[in-house]
């Protein structure tokens, strides 16, 4: 677009997100709800902790739609209000194939209510359990299994890419080898950062990309930081993203007890003995409960498998079916 353009529209965003300050300290805290809000599910070790999901699945939890990392649902979330939304994770580097897009296909075909997809978790994140993806390999297989999809009334999310100054360039290589064949209908975002930083990167995707309609923050939270200052994050985020018209969905990377967290123990929505924190209770519209998330397991409890191993076990899974 013109440069002109392009800095009027970057001031606007700029001048919106000035007053973001101002209308987050006048947020009560507590149990605000919101349409947007989701669950990113990883399912815990061992099972006997298989009951935890039940804080994100009954009634009263505010959550509309999750997702998990993969193409088919979690069968102890399927038949509940929580829309699922599948994943192509990553891609075989040997052969794209359309496993991704059949899985998804039939399943519609089956009566699945499917809306939405979203494609490649953190494809320029090499080091830290992203699926390490080259940009040209990322359009092969998106035009072969994403953009189909497209024609059966599916909207897609863009790559996920990690929220450093990388992600972009990764975006732009992607963008010029799909050569026009890639559309996504949003881009999908992660951040892990402060709420300034925050702030300021979502309004460069804004800014960025002026013909696609939408983000989805598809991970998110305030990595290692002490509990006082986590809260306080979510007390500003969360408002904030419910404002923002061009904020579509969002989904705090959090469902998991305290021990396991590899972003730190206060960002979790459970904590070691598998009770609610302030801001697992928050993100589900309920009360505080004033527990406090510890890395130390409780006694007698077995630990879960490390999510930063997860990683592994996913991209296993995108190699099995592709």
């Amino acid at each position: 677009m013109p440069q002109h353009i392009f800095s009027l529209r970057l001031l606007h965003i700029f001048f919106y997100l000035s007053l973001s300050g101002a209308f987050c300290t006048a947020y009560a805290e507590g149990a605000a709800t919101s349409s947007k809000r989701g669950l990113v599910y990883i399912p815990p070790v061992p099972a006997k902790y298989a009951a935890d999901v039940d804080y994100f699945v009954n009634a009263s939890s505010d959550l509309t739609w999750y997702y998990n990392y993969h193409d088919t649902p979690t069968a102890s979330i399927s038949n509940t209000k929580l829309s699922f939304v599948p994943m192509l994770w990553g891609a075989n580097v040997s052969f794209p194939g359309t496993g991704f897009y059949n899985s998804v296909k039939s399943q519609l075909d089956a009566g699945a209510n499917i809306t939405t997809v979203l494609a490649f978790n953190e494809p320029d994140g090499c080091d830290s359990g992203g699926s390490c993806l080259d940009a040209q390999l990322a359009a092969t297989v998106w035009i072969a299994q994403i953009e189909p999809l497209k024609k059966l009334g599916i909207k897609v999310g863009s790559p996920a890419v990690t929220g450093a100054n990388n992600g972009f360039k990764w975006m732009a290589n992607w963008f010029a080898a799909c050569n026009g064949g890639c559309n996504p209908d949003f881009i999908a975002a992660h951040w892990y950062g402060d709420f300034q930083g925050m702030t300021s990167h979502l309004g460069q995707i804004n800014a960025t990309y002026p013909n696609i309609s939408g983000i989805w923050v598809t991970e998110m939270a305030l990595s290692n930081s002490s509990y006082a200052a986590t809260e306080e994050y979510y007390n500003q985020t969360i408002p904030w993203l419910d404002k923002l018209s061009w904020v579509q969905r969002y989904s705090w990377f959090g469902a998991f007890r305290s021990p396991v967290s590899n972003i730190g123990e206060n960002a979790t929505f459970l904590d070691q003995n598998g009770h609610l924190t302030n801001i697992g209770a928050w993100y589900l519209g309920k009360s505080e409960t004033n527990n406090i998330p510890s890395a130390k397991a409780s006694a007698g409890a077995n630990n879960y498998v490390s999510l930063s191993l997860l990683a592994g076990v996913f991209l296993v899974a995108v190699l099995g079916f592709l």
